[in-house]
């Protein structure tokens, strides 16, 4: 068994050593190994699991995914839960999309009635955001 210790994971992983110690507390990796000294070491295995979880945080995955994820492949989840995940991160990632193009479009229109100049009390800007209708997050 190759060990490292947790300086090294956390770098070969892209994440700090506090962050492998959060995950380590939260069940996300498994407790490392303590050396006669009392450093945490990490295997191989350990660190493809941190790279697994940093690349799953990029795809917008929530820690509680990830771990629902991480059961289900250590516990032989089937194809058809690990699919279902992503259909609801690709639901979540929908509704975002949505709403973050209501708020470039209102921006814009906002930002386009603007002159650019003059006293604040005629800002164009200030009075549509005043009476700007939000949708529902």
């Amino acid at each position: 068994m190759n060990a490292h210790k947790i300086g090294y994971a956390a770098h070969q992983s892209g994440f700090s050593v506090g962050t492998v110690r959060y995950y380590e507390r939260e069940g996300l990796l498994n407790s490392a190994y303590r050396s006669d000294a009392g450093y945490r070491l990490y295997n191989d295995a350990d660190i493809e699991r941190l790279k697994f979880i940093r690349k799953a945080k990029s795809l917008g995955f929530t820690l509680e995914d990830i771990a629902e994820l991480l059961r289900l492949q250590e516990g032989g989840g089937s194809q058809t839960q690990v699919r279902e995940r992503v259909r609801e991160r690709l639901a979540d990632l929908d509704h975002k999309i949505l709403h973050l193009t209501f708020i470039r479009e209102a921006l814009a229109t906002l930002e386009h009635k603007c002159a650019g100049c003059g006293p604040i009390s005629d800002c164009a800007i200030i009075d549509g955001v005043k009476s700007l209708s939000l949708p529902e997050s």
